[in-house]
């Protein structure tokens, strides 16, 4: 099974946040090869803005964001570039109501037919009232 990966999960994996645990579930089946991921080369720098943000609350010392990134770069993760998604992210996101940051991960799971697998519930509800719904998991519903 293929997911493409929401940066807000991706981090979970690293961080004791909300939905820790259904994060740890997901980890487990990747990490026996049940299941791969994909991501918008975005992922990167979402990743890490969400590092400086818990850095920033002191969450987090400059060490562990500087681990925790490294940790995220040697991710085993299918990467793809978000040049070519740019256009199509921005349609679908004043289509949908969405950022073009979201839109980008959409994409990707519509491209592949696959499940963006997000810890953004408010994007899941959203597009739940929409065509797109088909294409979203919420990582809290997540039962591995």
């Amino acid at each position: 099974m293929n997911l493409v990966l929401d940066a807000n999960v991706l981090v979970k994996f690293f961080l004791p946040e909300v939905l820790w645990e259904k994060a740890e579930k997901l980890f487990l089946r990747i990490e026996r090869g049940e299941i791969r991921l994909r991501a918008p080369d975005l992922i990167y720098p979402e990743s890490a803005n969400i590092l400086w943000e818990n850095h920033r609350k002191r969450e987090l010392d400059r060490s562990e964001v500087g681990q925790i990134a490294d940790l995220i770069r040697s991710f085993p993760l299918m990467i793809e570039p978000s040049k070519a998604l740019s256009s199509l992210a921005v349609e679908m996101g004043m289509a949908y109501g969405i950022t073009a940051y979201d839109s980008v991960y959409l994409c990707v799971a519509r491209i592949y037919e696959n499940y963006l697998i997000t810890a953004d519930r408010r994007l899941f509800e959203r597009m739940g009232k929409t065509d797109l719904k088909k294409y979203v998991i919420w990582l809290g519903d997540y039962e591995g």
